[in-house]
């Protein structure tokens, strides 16, 4: 944990979905541990064990929990479970949860069984909620829930079902924020560009979908660049946005802004210049 405070400092965040070091739910760990937070992470199934391994690798290795979003009988016991680690109350949530079989990608819309659709639903979308009823005795006013998002507002040719999660994901986002105002608790998610992340491997066509930020981002973008979103979701489970819920923050070079990629400017000879 840092030493000379830091925006986050005080803090007791508890960040799901660390499974590698090129996770945005790794950055974010680290880059809050650095400005002061005392963090908590979460696992499950055969991947407890590298969550484990890989929260060795944080500044300040922190208690991990097995958690999946799916059990419900680990949903009611994980907020007693955290008391037991010593932390008793929590200030942030990162929720860095998502899934979905192979089927419902790409040309699979149409062809997707339920049961495939169900599990992309139930765990990147229906598992926010969740989330938030395991953590919610725990939260005190002023905390922020903060969920990982792509951008839904479009479809992309190779997203799929996941796109429709992610969608349902933004609206969960505006209706718990909704539920949990008078509680003085944010809810809001980060849009991140697309990173060569576990996750991303697991998409058909990502090299095409990156392709797009290549051409389009007005700021550019880096695929590699975890930290870049990391140090947003610090900020945003910081005190530094206490007006701001419901609210999705785009970290993705400016493409969500735009219609077309960058276009040269104009040659001062051009006709009507």
């Amino acid at each position: 944990m840092s030493s000379n405070g830091g925006i986050l400092a005080g803090k007791r965040v508890l960040v799901t979905g660390v499974f590698t070091e090129s996770s945005i739910a790794f950055a974010t760990a680290r880059i809050a541990q650095e400005q002061g937070a005392q963090v908590i992470l979460t696992g499950f199934g055969r991947s407890l064990k590298i969550t484990q391994l890989i929260a060795k690798r944080l500044p300040e290795p922190p208690p991990v929990l097995e958690f999946d979003v799916t059990d419900e009988e680990q949903v009611a016991s994980l907020a007693g479970r955290i008391r037991e680690t010593g932390i008793d109350g929590l200030d942030g949530v990162l929720h860095a949860v998502g899934f979905a079989p192979q089927s419902t990608f790409g040309d699979g819309f149409l062809t997707a069984p339920w049961e495939d659709v169900s599990t992309a639903l139930h765990v990147s979308t229906y598992s926010l909620q969740s989330l938030t009823r395991a953590t919610l005795d725990l939260l005190a006013p002023g905390s922020c829930i903060l969920g990982l998002d792509f951008d839904a507002s479009v479809a992309w040719p190779i997203y799929g079902w996941m796109g429709v999660a992610k969608a349902g994901l933004a609206a969960t986002t505006r209706y718990l924020a909704q539920q949990l105002g008078e509680r003085g608790i944010r809810v809001n998610l980060v849009s991140a560009g697309p990173l060569q992340t576990t996750a991303a491997t697991h998409i058909p066509g990502f090299a095409e979908l990156s392709g797009v930020w290549a051409d389009r981002a007005p700021l550019g973008w880096d695929t590699l660049g975890t930290d870049v979103v990391g140090r947003s979701c610090v900020a945003l489970l910081s005190d530094f946005f206490p007006a701001t819920t419901g609210e999705i923050v785009h970290v993705d070079g400016g493409v969500h802004a735009v219609g077309a990629g960058r276009v040269a400017a104009p040659s001062p000879d051009a006709d009507g210049v």
